[in-house]
Parts: structure tokens; sequence; C-alpha cells
């Protein structure tokens, strides 16, 4: 079997939320649904030098991570969806929602650690990224990958990523541990810390995030 993933460089992200709005368009989603968000993560403190009366940053750093449906080697969803809606496929690995049988029940996403999948309230359905797999079986690359200014993607078998990549790491804030074999490879950023290392937080807005 074949499985398809990511390939993911922080360093070259600047949160211009490209591929979260091509994404967006492209499948005409609802105002409150994304199938890639776009994580801050910040983290420091502002010190006041009591001398100057001026605050100064200290221990200050900020990454940004772009992060969608995983289509995980073990896929939480797969393994709790009470209907079986959710299914991985044999032959490329892209886990998929069955919209005929899904009941909306919200189980995958109370259950995904990355928070992938999304409720779309308009149709009453759990949904979340394909992997583009229309454009994969006419050779072309997902809508992200294909659309990211800074050229921070990459697609293809994810042996042929790690081989060319690496392995990666996951395991950085504000990412959890690693509990399902995401098919992603990472290439953290430079100050990125280990996942429940760090003393930061998500910066980003509520509305931000959609369902």
């Amino acid at each position: 079997m074949a499985q398809y993933g990511f390939y993911f460089d922080s360093n070259k992200c600047t949160a211009c939320k490209t591929c979260q709005v091509a994404c967006k368009e492209t499948y005409m989603l609802p105002s409150n649904t994304l199938w890639r968000k776009v994580h801050t993560y910040q983290s420091g403190s502002w010190t006041l030098d009591e001398a100057t009366g001026v605050y100064e940053a200290k221990d200050m750093l900020g990454y940004h991570i772009s992060i969608a449906c995983n289509h995980c080697a073990n896929p939480a969803c797969v393994a709790v969806c009470p209907t079986g809606a959710h299914t991985k496929d044999a032959e490329t690995g892209i886990t998929t929602i069955n919209p005929e049988i899904c009941i909306a029940c919200g189980t995958c996403k109370n259950n995904c650690p990355y928070d992938s999948p999304s409720l779309n309230e308009v149709k009453n359905v759990m949904t979340k990224c394909d992997m583009c797999k229309g454009l994969i079986e006419k050779g072309e690359k997902p809508i992200c990958v294909a659309g990211c200014l800074m050229r921070a993607f990459d697609f293809g078998e994810l042996s042929e990523l790690q081989a060319k990549y690496g392995n990666g790491d996951m395991e950085i804030e504000p990412l959890p541990v690693n509990s399902t074999d995401p098919s992603v490879v990472m290439n953290p950023h430079r100050n990125a810390v280990k996942s429940g290392e760090g003393t930061g937080r998500k910066t980003n807005l509520e509305e931000e995030y959609g369902n």
C-alpha cells in the first residue's frame, strides 16, 4: 500500500494563510469550516526596566504551523466512528468521510488529537481534508501545496518525502505528542520547542479557527 503524505517546512511559513484560503475557496466551505488551519505559537514576556521605564522583550520566540488532516497510519477518526463513515483507502492511505452515513455526532472531532474534522452546519455532516484526491487522480498536487507562496509544502508518497527530507518531527508545540503516526514530514522551525515542554500558547483569534 502506498501512503501519500505532506511535507511542511515551518521555517518558510509566514502565516499568510494562502494555503488555508485556497482550500476554503476551492471547496466552497462554510464560513465556520476550515480543513487547513495555520497556528501561530508564541512565548516569552515583556519585562519592565525600572531604570528606563521601558518594557523589554524577554525570551520571545514565535513560529507558524500549517496543518490539516494528517491521514495518519493509525487514524483515531477511523477507529472511533460509530457508523464506519471514516475509512482509510488501501491504495493511497487517504482517510475520507462518507457523507451518506455520517451522523455528525462529532466523535471523530473529539478524538482526533489534531482537531481536524469540522462540522459543516449547512449539510450537517462532519468534513475534513481529503488531500485533494480529485486533483491527485489527475496527476496534480493538493491545492494547499500548489498555492503556497513560500513553497513551504511538498507532497508525494511518504517514503519518498522521508528519503528527500528526513523523518522530520511532528512533536513540537502546539501539536500533541504523536499517538496516531501522522503522514507528515514536519521540518520544525528553528525556534520550535518539544510538545508539552513549551511555556507559550497559540495566539490565533478564536474567529480564525472555524469549527
